[in-house]
Parts: structure tokens; sequence; C-alpha cells
């Protein structure tokens, strides 16, 4: 431990031991998982972030290890520690200068916000020496003048590789491709069991791992098509989750961008026909569901039964509206004849 805590002092990182955990140090391969609280403080004791109270809930980071983390002395310094022990590291601003980038990203997570929100128009180098506002005045002036700082981790747990499951950030493109089927069963599951949120998110995640790896195909070429293939019944799957929960605008989004790409697409048309009826487009609707007729005659009866309900409700609704004008009349007219008495 002691040579550890000499290599450190040599790249500028003070060690200083709070409780010294239990068990062995581990060796710490590639693809290690680490599980940590932390606290980040000025070298006067201000406290900039702490894991247990950042969003109003306490949630610890997680880290795998040679997965080049944007703060590299986080990947330095946990390699120290031992389970259950908690340590302070006082890191020079060679170390420190990108944390202003770092800790938007974790504070926008903790509020379930995108984490590059605030920072996507150039890189964190760039947006360090840059006279540019990331929406913290904390972080503003510490980006304006990088320093010292200090990190109190406690450790909680380290896991070797391959004993947990890897969350999507962290899989390589081919663990991205062998783990898509097993997320769609998974929403699949969710969503038969009545939890549509959940079963929403699974798709979701499923999409955004597509993406990721679709971002680095040519648009056209034949791998992007066969992962835009493997999107859209996973698009269409959260469509319809959305649908469920009332989020009718995002399922017309999403079923047009579909049908723009797939003229023939009949789920689309379908879908998309019912969140216009559900909005009150019923010219729109109108034309969906007759695109969904003409794509596929066998759906002919599905059809008839959205286009009565649809009716239903216009009708309840222009019931509803003629008798609140009804109302409105009414009462207009006693107000007047009120007025003339007096």
């Amino acid at each position: 431990m002691e040579e550890l805590a000499i290599k450190l002092r040599a790249d500028g990182i003070q060690k200083k031991v709070i409780s010294p955990g239990k068990g062995e140090l581990s060796t710490f391969p590639n693809g290690t998982k680490v599980q940590f609280h932390y606290r980040t403080s000025l070298c006067d004791g201000t406290v900039l972030d702490d894991s247990r109270t950042m969003g109003g809930h306490s949630k610890p980071m997680e880290l795998i290890l040679g997965k080049k983390f944007k703060l590299p002395v986080w990947e330095q310094v946990v390699t120290t520690m031992r389970e259950g022990e908690i340590a302070e590291f006082t890191c020079d601003v060679k170390h420190t200068a990108l944390y202003p980038m770092v800790s938007l990203s974790l504070r926008n997570i903790s509020q379930g916000k995108d984490p590059l929100e605030g920072q996507r128009h150039c890189c964190g180098v760039a947006q360090v020496h840059a006279h540019h506002s990331i929406g913290h005045p904390d972080l503003d002036k510490l980006q304006a003048n990088p320093q010292p700082l200090v990190f109190t981790l406690e450790m909680l747990q380290v896991l070797p590789p391959g004993s947990f499951q890897l969350e999507i950030w962290a899989m390589t493109d081919d663990e991205k491709l062998e783990a898509i089927p097993q997320i769609h069963e998974e929403g699949n599951a969710l969503f038969k069991s009545g939890e549509i949120a959940a079963a929403a998110e699974k798709y979701y995640n499923a999409i955004a791992c597509l993406k990721s790896l679709q971002m680095k195909e040519r648009p056209g070429d034949e791998h992007w098509i066969k992962l835009d293939h493997m999107i859209t019944p996973l698009l269409l799957n959260y469509c319809q989750c959305k649908h469920m929960l009332g989020q009718y605008y995002e399922v017309l989004d999403h079923c047009s961008s579909i049908i723009n790409k797939y003229e023939d697409n009949v789920k689309a048309y379908f879908k998309r026909g019912k969140a216009h009826a559900a909005v009150w487009n019923e010219a729109e609707a109108r034309a969906d569901f007759a695109k969904v007729i003409a794509l596929d005659p066998s759906l002919e009866t599905s059809i008839a039964k959205e286009l009565r309900s649809m009716e239903e409700r216009i009708r309840e609704k222009q019931k509803e509206e003629k008798g609140r004008y009804k109302n409105l009349f009414s009462y207009s007219d006693k107000a007047s004849a009120a007025a003339t008495t007096g």
C-alpha cells in the first residue's frame, strides 16, 4: 500500500485513508466493475457534488475499468482501494481540468436528463478554455479557474469481469448486437405484465443501442439498412407503449419517420391513425386507416372498429360542447335580464 501511495504522490495525488476497508486488494483487471460513493470538494472544503444527495437521492457511481472514463484519475485512484474503504484524494489541476464537464453529465443524469445536455457543440477541452456557461455557477467558476480538487470516495463493491451483466453503455459493438434480442424480450415480458412505462424504457434502450451502431455506418449501406430493420419493430413497440401512456404526439412523430422510409408499413399507418384519432385529427385518421385497408384488406374489421370508436368519441365531444354553449347562452340571457330589471 505504501508503494501505491508513493506512486500517487509522484503523480500529483495525495491519498489519506479515513477507514481502511476489508479483505485483499483486487488486481483490478480491465472489465472490473467498481461501485462507489463520491464527494467532490474544493480545497477550502466547499462541496461541489455528493453522490449521496445529488438529484435528491443517493445513487453510487459505477465504473467499468478500461472503458476510458472522461476523468481518468478516478480509474487511477479506485485501484488503490479495498471494499469498504473510505479515502480522500487531493488531486493536482492536471487531473481535474475536465471535472466541470464530467460533473455536468453526472448532474444531468441525476435529474433524468440527457447526460450530454449543455455540452454538445464542442469538445470538453475546448469548453474548458472557452468563455462558455454550462448552466451551473459553481462549475462555470471552476471552468474559468481550474484548481486542485478533493475526492472523498467510499468503495462499496468490486466485481471482477464476467460476474455481472454489462450495461449497454459499457458494451462493445458486438456485445450490443448480441444483447438486443434479450432486451427486446424483456420489454415484451414487461408489456404483457402491464408494466407499460418499464417496457417503453426497455424498447428505448434497445433503440438507442442500435442507433449508436447505425451512426457508424453510411446511410443506405447494407449494414445501415440491416440495423434499421432491427430498429423498426422496436420503435413500433415503443409507440404502442407511448400510445397507452397518452403520449400521442410522440407516436405521430415516430410513426411518420417510419412511413417516410417504409411506405408499406401497415403497423405504422395503423398506430399513426389511432394517434390521430386520439388528438381529434379526424381527416388524417381516416386517411391512415384507409391506407391500412389498402395495404392489408384483412384488417378491415379492425379498422371498422377503430372508426366506430372515433365517431362515438366525436359525437360525445360535440354533445358536450353543445351543452357547454347552451349553458353559456343561458347564463348570458339571465345576466342580461337581471341587468335590465335592475
